[in-house]
């Protein structure tokens, strides 16, 4: 597993892509971030330049393998990486320093007692699509990724140019990402979370509702919650500024 290295001083803070991606997309916050934190940006397995890592993405099994690699940390995920950051940050908190969610819930999926979810059927047709169309499919999720943005076709224009930039994701790895993103559920984790945590929301999201994640901070007496008014899925991309801000205020307040 790729991870790549950029900062020289300051507190290390790990960035853990979604669905299809790679760390290129985080390219925004890398550039403003670099000169007061040490990252770590990570390629899943599969994806990247992880792309001749054939490990299953299985969500302990990478947080595992990120805490061995990496000092002591704030992990950021966005969206699917958020699911890697929440159930490392409840198994070792001894590797994880503080958690940042950025547009990521402790799941994904509608159910009885979680309105806010995505409906099962978006998943179960984007699974279909990966056997019929992977590359069009690929397109839908970014579609729907940048869906409500006040910015949606510049965000657009940048999930499409990055997500192929380091070469094609393994079919594989994107079926065990859509498995994750369908049936993860971490909720009972929220109560016992030990570290500090920030819940970064997009108001415009169409992927993971801000209702869902102001729920999920409020789970949890150590947590806290920012929502970005014009923002959708990758706010990072639109409003860099404003998530370095949070971030950085965030991080200026931990122990």
């Amino acid at each position: 597993m790729h991870i790549e290295q950029r900062g020289a001083s300051g507190p290390d803070l790990v960035l853990i892509h979604g669905w299809a991606m790679h760390a290129g997309i985080f390219a925004p916050l890398r550039d403003a971030l670099a000169a007061r934190y040490r990252l770590h940006l990570v390629d899943l397995p599969g994806h990247g330049r992880s792309r001749d890592d054939y490990s299953r993405l299985q969500l302990a099994a990478i947080g595992d393998a990120i805490a061995a690699r990496v000092p002591n940390a704030i992990w950021l995920g966005w969206s699917l990486g958020g699911l890697v950051a929440l159930d490392a940050a409840a198994r070792l908190p001894h590797a994880v320093r503080a958690l940042v969610m950025l547009c990521a819930a402790p799941r994904f999926v509608e159910a009885d007692d979680w309105p806010h979810g995505v409906a099962l059927r978006v998943f179960s047709d984007f699974e279909h699509g990966l056997r019929q169309d992977y590359r069009a499919t690929i397109d839908r999720f970014l579609a729907l990724e940048a869906h409500g943005s006040e910015h949606m076709r510049e965000e657009l224009r940048a999930l499409r140019e990055q997500v192929f930039a380091h070469g094609e994701p393994l079919p594989e790895a994107l079926s065990d990402g859509l498995h994750l993103l369908e049936h993860s559920d971490l909720r009972a984790a929220l109560p016992s979370l030990t570290v500090p945590s920030l819940w970064l929301a997009g108001r415009r999201d169409r992927l993971v509702n801000w209702q869902a994640m102001r729920e999920s901070a409020a789970r949890n007496p150590n947590a806290q919650f920012h929502c970005i008014a014009a923002a959708g899925h990758a706010p990072f991309l639109t409003h860099a500024a404003e998530v370095v801000s949070a971030i950085d205020a965030f991080s200026d307040h931990l122990p």
